[in-house]
């Protein structure tokens, strides 16, 4: 491999000797890729292109850019744009906004959002989702973005973290929201219906916010309720009733079948989603390609104990009583609760607590809960209460939960895409702790795993789950393809090294292999390393451009689309 200063001529930047994987599947081919004006301008064999700047990419593959379908870049972007584990994965477009977006922000969600930003250094100076994007812009930032707005975030602008029924004025003022955010170009709805204050809305509570954004050509997707064997199944039948009540698609965010007991049930789900496919329900999904999953410490605790700001969650723990409650819940189950984490984890020594704020807290980073009680002195449920006091209810935890075979059978389904479930960080970044090795390894470890080692996937099929999907699901019409016109994101790496080096003990690593990244025509990874540019856009869904009116699915096609009557009576409607 080598790279030479070109001798100007006809495009700004020539890659040459690739063996071309273009996102469509298609097998690779050798040729060139010629790059001006920000867009690509040829693909293939070209006659005597000249460039300003030649990247010899013998023996490498030229790829698309890697869409990461699910991320939570919203505000490290901020702290640091140059989105240094992201953009090292090969990744040049984030999918932000599960469940809590960036925006809109207003009343009683506000001093929650801002806190949560305190640890960042970050100061809001946005209220709408619009205004974000335009500080993102002015700030600059290494790789695209674009966001759902989060029916959390509506639910928490309007309502609080709390569990009761809107009125029709307050649901009204969620659907503003909810449009307002979609004109300023969100590309759907997202929910996160795990947390609270999500996990309060009832299905048709959804169904009206979803058809705000299906009005605008918007997608649904969702953390679904549950993602434990049968339970998880329900789920995934909710969110397909939200997408056909509201007609608009759905897509399932890090697919999985969770809970050693229901290891080996992930064929069931593949089976459940295939079937809703084969009927004419557009629904799709996508995964990480870890056996672990990352979330927040205190969803070890039943719902109940979710509700309101964190000093009031802080405060129930404090009490005697209701920590016994806990204990007993943790140990037995709760009607109703499919989430219990501890339990689903097969207990403490599964739940391993990875950032903390406070000084005195780090030393418990890295560690297992039941190591944290040992170290503490307590029995662990006093441990995790204690910890979250200590912590404002504000820590974050890795629970080990699925087996290697269900990861593997979900990855080979067509139309399951990547996303990372990770944030776009540096090793710099304190206040991160030691977050899960996703943040850091998810692309290179599909390439360099599942593809060269384990065979799970071939290589054109794995790019295209890394591109031209995700570009298909949320609606960015001109990425995740190698074609003249698109826009010039390009990832280059060599497909015989390529591999993650982050581990749940060391995650703070960045992978191997991944030799050029380009964004938007400016090359941001030049031989491995970054070049410090910021050349990533805000890209915005369809209702950016106006309202789009578009028939229901309903209507474009044959009822047998619909759910049986008998199946609906059995979904939740929590």
């Amino acid at each position: 491999m080598a790279e030479e200063p070109g001798d100007g001529g006809q495009y700004d930047l020539l890659i040459v000797h690739g063996h071309i994987i273009d996102g469509s599947g298609s097998p690779w081919f050798e040729g060139s890729v010629a790059v001006k004006d920000g867009k690509i301008q040829g693909v293939g064999r070209l006659v005597n292109p000249t460039a300003k700047r030649v990247i010899d990419a013998a023996g490498l593959v030229v790829a698309p850019g890697f869409i990461d379908l699910h991320c939570h870049s919203d505000f490290d972007l901020l702290a640091d744009g140059k989105a240094q584990s992201k953009i090292r994965q090969g990744v040049t477009t984030e999918i932000l906004g599960e469940s809590d977006s960036a925006g809109p922000v207003l009343g009683p969600a506000a001093p929650g959002f801002d806190k949560g930003l305190e640890p960042m250094g970050i100061k809001r100076d946005w209220t709408t989702l619009g205004e974000y994007f335009a500080r993102v812009e002015r700030q600059g930032t290494s790789v695209n973005i674009a966001s759902y707005v989060g029916s959390g975030q509506v639910w928490d602008d309007v309502l609080g973290n709390v569990n009761r029924r809107p009125t029709a004025e307050e649901m009204g003022k969620m659907k503003q929201l909810v449009d307002q955010a979609m004109r300023d170009g969100a590309i759907g709805l997202s929910s996160g219906l795990m947390y609270a204050p999500n996990m309060f809305a009832t299905t048709e509570e959804l169904i009206e916010l979803a058809k705000v954004a299906a009005k605008y050509g918007g997608i649904y997707t969702s953390h679904i309720r549950s993602e434990e064997g049968t339970a998880g199944v329900r789920a995934i039948g909710e969110a397909i009733r939200i997408g056909e009540g509201a007609g608009l698609p759905v897509h399932i965010l890090h697919f999985k079948m969770n809970a050693k007991a229901n290891w080996g049930r992930m064929e069931e789900q593949v089976r459940f989603v295939q079937e809703a496919r084969d009927r004419g329900v557009d629904i799709t999904a996508n995964q990480y390609p870890y056996v672990a999953g990352m979330t927040g410490l205190k969803q070890c605790l039943p719902p109940k104990y979710l509700e309101g700001t964190s000093a009031e969650i802080v405060a129930r723990l404090k009490d005697p009583a209701r920590r016994a409650e806990i204990r007993k819940a943790i140990e037995n189950g709760l009607p109703g609760w499919d989430n219990n984490e501890v339990r689903s984890v097969g207990g403490w020594h599964g739940v391993l607590v990875a950032a903390c704020q406070k000084p005195e807290s780090k030393k418990y980073e890295g560690k297992r809960m039941d190591e944290i009680a040992a170290m503490m002195g307590k029995d662990p449920t006093d441990a995790l209460c204690d910890l979250l006091i200590s912590e404002d209810a504000s820590v974050w935890a890795i629970y080990f939960s699925m087996s290697e075979a269900d990861v593997e059978l979900a990855m080979k389904q067509p139309w399951l895409g990547i996303g990372s479930d990770g944030s776009a960080v540096n090793p710099e970044m304190t206040f991160e702790g030691k977050p899960h090795p996703r943040f850091y390894g998810t692309f290179p470890r599909v390439l360099g795993v599942y593809v060269r080692e384990k065979k799970v996937l071939t290589l054109p099929d794995a790019i295209r789950k890394m591109t031209a999907l995700p570009a298909q699901i949320t609606g960015l019409t001109d990425r995740g393809m190698l074609r003249p016109g698109m826009a010039a994101d390009i990832t280059i790496f060599d497909p015989k090294t390529v591999l993650d080096k982050a581990t749940f003990e060391d995650p703070m690593q960045y992978p191997v292999g991944i030799r050029y990244v380009i964004v938007n025509g400016v090359v941001v990874i030049s031989k491995g390393e970054h070049t410090g540019a910021k050349p990533g856009h805000a890209l915005y869904g369809r209702g950016k451009q106006g309202r789009i009116r578009v028939r229901t699915y309903t209507q474009l096609l044959a009822p047998s689309l619909r759910l049986s009557q008998s199946f609906l009576a059995a979904l939740p409607n929590p």
